[in-house]
């Protein structure tokens, strides 16, 4: 079993350079920080898109953009692995990222890890002009693009919402054939269809629904499709740090878990940074 940490970096809790250095040197194996580009006042959406969610937390609207606070944790740190967790890949623009996710990777040493996800705030989705009910086939294509700009010395692409002429970008990433791109969302048939296509790994939220319940049936999905299914690494993002909990994932197959860090001032996130080393050790 991996473990890493699930962080919100704000400009009001322990830095990302801090944070990352502490996670690595208590041992673990990766960090993930999460990314809003803003959170519109109105509200409308609730936390989650789940009817009845408490208010939405601050820290949604403070959060630093994760590939620039990851890159600036990859000059300070040698091991520990870099992930977005995840990137609203609907809303950003798949050139630009392609650049930036291949940077971080050429910059860490090849520790990049890319996870996406579709986005449940349907007012942020729209602030980016984007409708929302188009945004999981916009993720897939978009996808699709950057793994052929990463891929190609002269890349181009034609889609519906992504299209460009013969182009050069680089750098390319370090590690080959591209960062293990991991998908964030519930177990519906388009997220693991998706998954089978195009992605290395499925990130699932904890406490949303029974994992457990869904591991096998994904795997048995890519070996179908004629992929290795032990090649799609299962990340639960944010499970407690129980021990039967953990028990139980690993048993279910699941490869990586993370443990979410509270995005609060230096002193408290470093304590609990230290407290969930010491589950992570005696978990084993």
């Amino acid at each position: 079993m991996l473990y890493g940490l699930a962080y919100f970096p704000t400009d009001k809790a322990m830095q990302p350079i801090d944070f990352g250095e502490a996670a690595e040197s208590a041992g673990f194996e990766s960090i993930w920080f999460a990314e809003h580009s803003h959170i519109p006042v109105s509200r409308i959406t609730p936390w989650g898109g789940r009817e009845g969610a408490p208010p939405l937390p601050e820290h949604y609207w403070r959060t630093h953009d994760s590939v620039v606070a990851l890159a600036a944790i990859a000059a300070r740190t040698s091991t520990i692995r870099l992930g977005t967790g995840i990137a609203l890949l609907a809303q950003r623009d798949p050139i630009w990222l392609a650049k930036e996710i291949a940077s971080l990777d050429v910059i860490s040493g090849g520790r990049a890890n890319f996870g996406i996800g579709y986005g449940w705030n349907v007012e942020e989705i729209e602030s980016h002009g984007i409708d929302p009910s188009r945004r999981r086939a916009m993720v897939r294509e978009k996808t699709l693009a950057i793994k052929e700009i990463w891929a190609s010395e002269e890349a181009s692409f034609s889609g519906e919402f992504v299209s460009f002429d013969p182009m050069w970008s680089w750098p390319k990433p370090v590690q080959q054939p591209h960062p293990p791109i991991v998908i964030g969302g519930a177990p519906t048939p388009v997220t693991f269809r998706h998954i089978v296509e195009y992605a290395d790994g499925w990130m699932p939220l904890y406490g949303r629904f029974p994992i457990e319940d869904h591991v096998a049936g994904l795997r048995h999905l890519a070996e179908e499709a004629g992929r290795d299914p032990d090649a799609i690494q299962v990340t639960v993002y944010m499970a407690p740090p129980d021990p039967k909990v953990i028990e139980d994932l690993r048993t279910a197959g699941v490869d990586r878990i993370l443990f979410g860090v509270k995005s609060l001032p230096h002193d408290i996130a470093g304590q609990e940074i230290i407290d969930l080393q010491q589950v992570a050790a005696a978990a084993g």
